[in-house]
C-alpha cells in the first residue's frame, strides 16, 4: 500500500497555489481562504521545497507563476478536480448510480448559443442532479482548450484543426462539420464587391488555403471582436463577411446569405477533456447528449439558413 510522504503535497497545499495564481497576491489568496498570509506564505515555501522549483515570482504587484509554477497549478487544478469527482461518483454509486455534480464548460460564442441549449436541457432533464456551468470563452491562441488543459473546465467545445495544435492530454473527438457562407447585406447586387468585415476567431488553418486562393477577397477594412459584432456590421451595411454556419443562426432578415459552392471551406467543431475526465460519469453524461443532440440542432439550422 502506497503512504504519503514527506514529498508529497497535500490537498490543502494545491488549494493554496491556486488560489495565489488566482488572486495574484499572497494577501489575496490568503483572504480568500481564510488563512493569514504568513500561512500562505509559509504552504508556498513548502510545496516549492517538495517540488524543487521556484513556483511565483513575488513583487511589489503581487505574485506571478513561473512556468514551473503555471504547470504546477494546472496540474493542481485538475487534482482537485478529481478530488471532487471522486466524492460526487461515490456518493452516486451509494444512492443506486445517480449522476451528480457540478460540470464545467466552455464553449466559444457561437457554440454556447446555438449548440449547448438544446443539449443543456436533455442533460438536465435525464440527471437534475448535474449542475453545468457554462463560460464563453475566445477561440483566440489556446482557446477552450487551453481553459482545459489548465483544469478550468471539464470539457470544451471546440474548433479541431486550427492553426493551433491541442495541448498534451487532452482527449478531442469530432462533433461536426460547418459550412463557410458569404454574408452581406440583404439586397446587395454586388456584395463580393463589398468591404470585408473580420474578426480575430475567423484566421484557423481550416480556412486559410482556401482564404488566399480567393483573388476577389480583399483585405479586411473593419475588424470586430466576434462573430456577434461582426453581423451586425454586415447588417448596417458596413461590407461582407465570411462566416460559418453557427455564427448566422438567427441571422436579421438584413443579412443576406450567399452559398460559396461545392469548394467553401468548412469548420470541424469537437469537443476536448482531459484522459481522466473522460470516463467520469458527468462528462459522458454530457458526450451522449452532446452526440444525440448536435447532429439534429445543426439540420434546423440548415433548414433555417
Amino acid at each position: 500500500m502506497a503512504r504519503t510522504t514527506d514529498s508529497d503535497l497535500t490537498p490543502q497545499e494545491l488549494r493554496v497555489l491556486v488560489a495565489v495564481a488566482d488572486a495574484g497576491a499572497f494577501s489575496a489568496a490568503a483572504w480568500a481562504l481564510a488563512l493569514t498570509q504568513s500561512a500562505v506564505s509559509h504552504s508556498v515555501r513548502g510545496s516549492e521545497r517538495k517540488i524543487g522549483a521556484v513556483l511565483f515570482d513575488r513583487g511589489r504587484t503581487g505574485a506571478r507563476p513561473t512556468p514551473a509554477g503555471d504547470k504546477a497549478v494546472a496540474h493542481a487544478r485538475r487534482v482537485l478536480r478529481l478530488l471532487d469527482v471522486l466524492t460526487a461518483e461515490a456518493r452516486g454509486a451509494a444512492r443506486s448510480d445517480t449522476v451528480e455534480g457540478p460540470l464545467r464548460i466552455v464553449a466559444f460564442r457561437s457554440a454556447a448559443l446555438h449548440l449547448l441549449p438544446p443539449v443543456l436541457q436533455r442533460l438536465r432533464a435525464r440527471h437534475p442532479g448535474i449542475e453545468p456551468r457554462v463560460r464563453i470563452v475566445c477561440e483566440v491562441g489556446r482557446g477552450t482548450a487551453g481553459e482545459v488543459a489548465d483544469g478550468k473546465a471539464d470539457l470544451a467545445i471546440v474548433t479541431l484543426g486550427g492553426s493551433v495544435p491541442l495541448p498534451p492530454g487532452l482527449v478531442a473527438s469530432r462533433l461536426l462539420e460547418e459550412p463557410y457562407a458569404l454574408v452581406h447585406p440583404t439586397g446587395h447586387t454586388a456584395p463580393r464587391s463589398l468591404p470585408l468585415v473580420d474578426w480575430a476567431e475567423n484566421c484557423g488553418s481550416y480556412t486559410r488555403d482556401w482564404w488566399a486562393a480567393q483573388d476577389w477577397i480583399p483585405k479586411a477594412t473593419v475588424e470586430a471582436e466576434d462573430d456577434g459584432a461582426v453581423l451586425s456590421l454586415v447588417s448596417a451595411g458596413h461590407g461582407m463577411a465570411i462566416m460559418p454556419a453557427l455564427s448566422l443562426a438567427g441571422a436579421a432578415n438584413t443579412v443576406g446569405i450567399t452559398d460559396l459552392g461545392i469548394e467553401r471551406p468548412t469548420r470541424l467543431v469537437g469537443y476536448v477533456t482531459t484522459s481522466e475526465l473522460a470516463g467520469t460519469a458527468v462528462v459522458r453524461a454530457l458526450v451522449r447528449e452532446l452526440r444525440a443532440t448536435v447532429p439534429h440542432a445543426m439540420s434546423l439550422l440548415s433548414g433555417e439558413a
